[in-house]
Parts: structure tokens; sequence; C-alpha cells
């Protein structure tokens, strides 16, 4: 077997699927994550596991849909202490493993949390979920100077130290906070990965951005490069900039320790972008799903589909792309099956998607399952339930009438302009079957029968959500 690789798994806050240069953007200036794409595999149809945060996060790490173990929505549950997560499997295996910035999994203090009710029911901090070092917020910050308050209705100062303060192996951070909270988290990852490949071990690192998320906050220079743009843009515009020249730090930071070509790097964004059509309209959310309909909280495209991309020298072609549907829930069978580990003896949702990647398989063997429950107005619209498979996404919310579903060839109508399930009948009556097991499967999951040598039965912080249409 090839010497392990180095694992980065890159996550953006909020970013859209058409908020990077490499895509075309007409104004943002992205050369870290266009240098990455020219020396990685650009995935044009990625999805990201849930239309919001914490449940994406939770798929990147299991490998399974969020709602069998009762992460619903932001902000709610935590990661079960019974699920086995990748930096576990990984450390197991040889791999010193850390996790650097946003982590909204849970609260890391029994005592408080800025936005859960019951900080102890839902404490899974990062270091009790297989990573030897951490430095993380539970939840959103400002991307400049992330420790100082902010009015988050005025993006105004205030004299209040931030509500989510920074904490480093379950020791709240009091120093090196100051700046672009991209670069405060970089700078940790970076000490992180050249300690570990210094004494010979293998690394995998979480870098979880919190930009682009509101509060968007740009710092001087990179305001300054967006001079000719409205105050909004430029603080986006300014944001997202800030963020990619941390990866292009990255980038150097391989070359330099000469470990770049068996680095394997994933990059994507956590959900669609929040847009300024969002709900609280705040002006400084420029996020674009590149025409793609929906936004942050909808099943359509444009809350899931997401940039990314994937760089392993060593292993996968550079230079182009891979157009076959893929997900944040194929994270840990990939990486594990690339390393010939074992998964879990549990459902695992996402699939190996290493031969997709290397191009010797052009059609996925299974549908991504989407499940997500809002109020129809957050949703734009788009039902709660969604299948997405090689050309098609049915969408459904297994209701009796069957009247709330809908099917679009995604290949031909990326902006899922035209409704064609009265032409899918048939097909759409296997799609129904298929969801329905899906559902009866994640129901099984939430009753704790995935952990069958727990000593103490399953407790879900979150109730099981049935089918039934939007709440």
């Amino acid at each position: 077997m090839p010497p392990k690789p180095h694992i980065i798994m890159l996550l953006c806050d909020d970013l859209g699927y058409g908020d990077t240069g490499y895509a075309g953007h007409p104004r943002l200036r992205t050369p870290g994550l266009d240098r990455l794409a020219q020396t990685g595999l650009r995935l044009n149809r990625f999805y990201a596991g849930g239309p919001v945060c914490s449940p994406t996060r939770g798929t990147c790490l299991t490998g399974r849909h969020y709602i069998r173990y009762g992460i619903n929505h932001a902000n709610q549950g935590r990661l079960p202490t019974e699920e086995i997560t990748l930096p576990q499997l990984l450390k197991s295996h040889g791999y010193t493993t850390g996790h650097f910035g946003k982590w909204h999994l849970g609260t890391l203090d029994r005592t408080y949390s800025a936005k859960r009710q019951d900080p102890a029911r839902c404490y899974a901090p990062p270091w009790e979920r297989g990573y030897d070092e951490s430095f993380a917020t539970e939840s959103r910050v400002p991307t400049w100077n992330p420790q100082q308050g902010i009015n988050l209705q005025t993006n105004e100062r205030t004299d209040k130290t931030w509500a989510t303060p920074y904490v480093e192996n379950g020791q709240v951070v009091e120093d090196r906070l100051e700046g672009c909270d991209s670069a405060i988290i970089m700078d940790r990852a970076l000490d992180f990965i050249e300690e570990s490949h210094k004494n010979n071990h293998v690394s995998f690192s979480t870098i979880w951005f919190h930009a682009p998320h509101t509060p968007v906050v740009a710092g001087p220079e990179w305001l300054e490069q967006y001079a000719d743009c409205s105050e909004d843009e430029a603080h986006y515009y300014g944001c997202v900039s800030a963020m990619d020249h941390q990866i292009n730090r990255l980038l150097d930071a391989l070359e330099a320790w000469g470990i770049s070509d068996n680095t394997m790097i994933w990059f994507a964004s956590d959900n669609g972008p929040e847009g300024s059509t969002n709900l609280t309209e705040n002006g400084r959310n420029q996020g674009t799903t590149g025409g793609l309909r929906g936004r942050k909280r909808s099943l359509y495209a444009g809350g899931l589909q997401v940039p990314a991309i994937v760089r392993w020298p060593n292993v996968l072609p550079q230079d182009t792309s891979c157009d076959a549907p893929l997900s944040t829930l194929d994270y840990l069978p990939t990486i594990c099956s690339s390393l010939e580990i074992s998964l879990p003896d549990r459902p695992v949702d996402g699939i190996n998607a290493m031969p997709l990647l290397k191009g010797e398989q052009e059609q996925r063997s299974q549908a991504i399952p989407c499940r997500f429950l809002s109020n129809r107005k957050a949703m734009f619209g788009s039902p709660t339930m969604a299948l997405i498979d090689n050309d098609s996404i049915f969408y459904s919310n297994l209701s009796e009438n069957k009247d709330d579903e809908e099917w679009y060839h995604i290949i031909d109508d990326p902006a899922q302009t035209t409704n064609l399930i009265a032409h899918q009948q048939d097909d759409a009556r296997i799609k129904r079957q298929q969801l329905k097991a899906f559902i009866a499967s994640c129901r099984e999951s939430h009753t704790g029968a995935d952990y069958p040598l727990q000593s103490d039965p399953f407790d879900p912080v979150t109730k099981f959500q049935e089918p039934g249409g939007w709440q």
C-alpha cells in the first residue's frame, strides 16, 4: 500500500455555487480556489448533506444522514457519543487529528451555550469526538475581529464580548484573536499540520471557516480591494477573498514541507448561500447560487449544490472535472476505502466515490437522500424530501394525494424550471418507495438500533421528524 496521505477537509459557511472566480463570478477574486481547482478535480454536481449548517457537518464526519441521530436543524441536537466519526476511524489507523474553526455539532461547555437551550444535554465537543487537537467555536462569529461584540441587526460594534468564544482543547482562548477570522483559524491549523509532519505523523485536519456566514465583516485590506463596489458587496467579496487567501497559504505551506502531492484536500461549502433575499434582508449577504433555484434552507439545488473540489495529485487527475452527483455523505466511505479501513457496522448513506473521481465509473450507484423540515417560505417552496440521482431530482412530502411531488431533469434543466412529474409516474412510484424505505431506516436508527453494543439506551436530544409536509 502506498504511503498514507495527509487529509484536509476545508469547509466554507454559506458560500454559494456561483461564489468563486473559477465558476465565473463577475467580481469576486478567488486565486486560491482557482489554484486548487487547476491542480485538482472540480466537482460540478456536489451536494451538501443538508441545506443548513449543523446537519451537513454531521454528514461530513459520519457518512450518515443527520436525522438518524437527531441533528435536524442548525443549533439543534448534538453529535452523539454513539456515532463513529471519521477522526475516530483515522486515529485507530495511525493518524493525528485536529479540528479548527466552527464546530456547530454541540456545545463546548456543559453550563453555557450561545445557541442551544440545554448546554449540558447538547455537550459534544470535538475533543470528545475523535480529535487530538481542537480550536473551535460552538457557532458563528464575525469574520473580522471575531471575539469583539457586534450588533447582528446593524453590524455595528458593541462593547460586549462576542457570545461564542474560541475554545482550545477545552480552555477558552484569549490571545491571537485579532483581525481576519479565517487567518486566525488557519494559523492554528498550519501549526498542527507542520508539527505532525515534523514528527513523521500523518494528520487529518478539519478546517471549517466561518466565512462568509453573517455577520459578514471584511478587514481594511480586503475592503480596499473592492473599493469600486457598494459597501455591502465590498464586505462580502472581501470576506470571501480573505478566506481564499488562507487557502493559498495552505497550498504554499504544503509545497514548502514537501507533502503537497500526497495530501488529500476536500473543499466545499456547508450549504447554499443566504443571499440578499434572505429572511432578515441583510444586505451584506451577497452570495449567489449561479442561477440555481432556491437558497439556504431549501432542498432545491440552490440550497444544496455547492462549489467543491478534491485534490490528491498522487492519485487523482488534475485540472479536470467530475459531473457525477456527489455529497458530503461520501467523505467517510471514500476516505475509508482509499485507506482500506472497514466501514462501521451500521447503515451508511454515502458511497465510495473514488471510482467516479478516477473516471473509472460514470454513474452513481445509489441516489443521494435528502430530508429537511422548516416552513414553506424558508424552504422557498421545496418539498421536504428528495432523491438526487444521476440525471434527475425527485421531490416529495410522501403525502397521500401526491400533489406536492416534483421531478426535474437536472442535466437539461439545472435551474429547475419545468416540473416533469406528470410524465414520470412510473419512475416516481419507485422513488417514492425508496424514500419510504429510507425514512423507515432512519426511524429505526433514531431508536438506537444502530448501537447494539451500547450499555445505555440511546437518548436523542430531538424527536424524529416524520413525513408530513412543512411546519
